[in-house]
């Protein structure tokens, strides 16, 4: 059986594509928008940033910066990614009606009403539940087979859509979930470094250089500024969509559980 999301491998290969678009786009921001002379006292990027320029400041963050924004930007993209695709997956309207609907179809024996549902709705529930179906439809008439094979074969058709339906669902999650983790790290890199500079600046012979204390500590605290928040928001965003993935598996799963058995206790 093949999938008829419609949607499957839309986003295939998406992230091979996205993430170093990302880093260029990360890259220029940080080059051309937050390194612009203007940002800086006396038109220098090597002097300070104007104060309450906060792009200058940014910038002072050092060079693990563009590898954070390209991290946030990839959070805020795969966000975006999942949600339209689990919006897709679960069709036009509410699965819980949905599901309704077909129970009601089905005590009504109208399997073919059931069905039209499913195409209505569409969307990975409606897939499954319409494969389920198509093979409830298909094993009734058929003299060859004994209940139980009727039984298990109405089971296998479901299954076997449901596997085809979750990794479309699942698709990229695992972007997130890497983030998470890889965030904190990269962020934490930049605040050593930085730290390593402040300390540096306040080892210089006589006078500490007060401009590279200052810019030591930009460093580190930009740095774990934005490692911090994009971990958080992958962490976020992540648990979001599994619980949303987790309420369409435990749709489809009832709902199967319904058709073998309205089949059973119309095929004693």
């Amino acid at each position: 059986m093949k999938s008829k999301s419609g949607f499957k491998g839309t986003f295939a290969g998406f992230a091979t594509i996205a993430i170093p678009i990302l880093f260029v786009v990360a890259l220029s921001i940080f080059l051309f928008v937050m390194g612009n002379p203007m940002n800086f006292q006396g038109n220098n990027v090597h002097n300070m940033p104007k104060p309450g320029n906060y792009l200058g400041v940014i910038y002072k963050g050092g060079i693990i910066v563009p590898l954070l924004m390209t991290i946030l930007l990839m959070v805020i993209t795969f966000t975006i990614e999942r949600f339209i695709t689990i919006t897709r997956a679960k069709g036009k309207g509410s699965i819980a009606n949905f599901v309704v609907k077909v129970y009601q179809k089905l005590d009504e024996n109208s399997i073919d009403t059931a069905i039209e549902e499913c195409d209505a709705q569409r969307g990975s529930v409606a897939n499954v539940i319409k494969a389920g179906l198509m093979k409830y439809k298909e094993v009734v008439p058929n003299k060859e087979m004994n209940k139980e094979q009727k039984v298990l074969a109405i089971k296998q058709e479901i299954e076997e859509a449901t596997s085809l339906e979750l990794p479309v669902l699942e698709q990229n999650l695992v972007i997130l979930a890497t983030i998470a983790p890889l965030a904190t790290l990269f962020g934490l890199l930049g605040t050593v470094i930085g730290m390593i500079r402040a300390f540096a600046a306040l080892a210089t012979a006589g006078a500490p250089d007060a401009v590279a204390l200052a810019t030591g500590i930009s460093e580190a605290l930009i740095n774990t500024a934005f490692g911090i928040s994009s971990s958080a928001l992958a962490i976020i965003f992540y648990n979001y969509f599994t619980t949303k993935i987790d309420k369409m598996t435990y749709n489809i799963d009832e709902a199967g559980v319904a058709i073998v058995q309205n089949f059973t206790s119309k095929n004693n």
